[in-house]
């Protein structure tokens, strides 16, 4: 959310986990979104969409391609997989980390809209942050996960950015997604009120979380 970048676009610290097995990942994952009005529309080329419980019953017997199986899909929770083929991602948690206080923790609605009055959050100006996403996998796997976030100020576009997550397996523990740190900006011009959307999409385009909200930076942390 630094807003002295007018466009930055961030690279995920860790490693994608897990893979689909009838699916290929695109080197395209990072596509446009509504918001991305001056990059080009790409479209993605993916296979159809298999139920994880029938690509595990498939070839079942024979014994190399159980194996391959097995070692592809890594850590997949048996309990987590359903017999339908769409990945259910739920979104839960934000977790902002600063250095000159404590973390604040927010519970994201499944709406994605906060229900507070006045703005979800407060930056301090000048401040070093982190943003922190914490998120489960269920059902099958998800394909190319992908964060984008675009930010306005008195109704003008200030910054945008995206970030590949990666592709995850099912499991009933939540992942947790770090992202790069930033500096919020300083000076009296940047203090204020800021509207922002985020989505969580895959490479399917679908859009499992979109996140309305408003934010503060003020010269002293609430």
């Amino acid at each position: 959310m630094v807003l002295n970048d007018e466009e930055k676009a961030g690279e995920s610290s860790e490693e994608p986990k897990g893979q689909g097995l009838s699916r290929k990942n695109s080197h395209s994952s990072m596509c446009p979104t509504d918001d991305d009005e001056e990059e080009e529309d790409r479209k993605l080329e993916l296979g159809p969409m298999v139920a994880l419980k029938e690509q595990l019953e498939k070839d079942k017997d024979d014994e190399s391609l159980r194996r391959w199986k097995e070692q592809l899909l890594g850590s997949v929770d048996l309990e987590e997989v359903g017999e339908t083929p769409d990945p259910v991602v739920k979104i839960l948690t934000l977790t902002i980390r600063s250095p000159d206080r404590e973390d604040m923790v927010l519970t994201i609605p499944e709406n994605g809209k906060p229900t507070s009055k006045g703005p979800w959050f407060t930056l301090k100006e000048g401040s070093k942050y982190t943003l922190i996403f914490t998120f489960r996998v269920t059902n099958n796997i998800v394909s190319g996960l992908r964060y984008s976030n675009t930010v306005w100020k008195t109704g003008i576009k200030v910054y945008s950015r995206k970030e590949m997550l990666g592709t995850f397996s099912p499991q009933a523990e939540p992942y947790t997604h770090v992202m790069f740190e930033e500096t919020a900006p300083s000076g009296l011009l940047v203090r204020g009120s800021y509207s922002v959307k985020s989505k969580f999409v895959d490479d399917d385009d679908k859009c499992y979380l979109e996140n309305n909200y408003t934010f503060d930076i003020r010269k002293n942390w609430l």
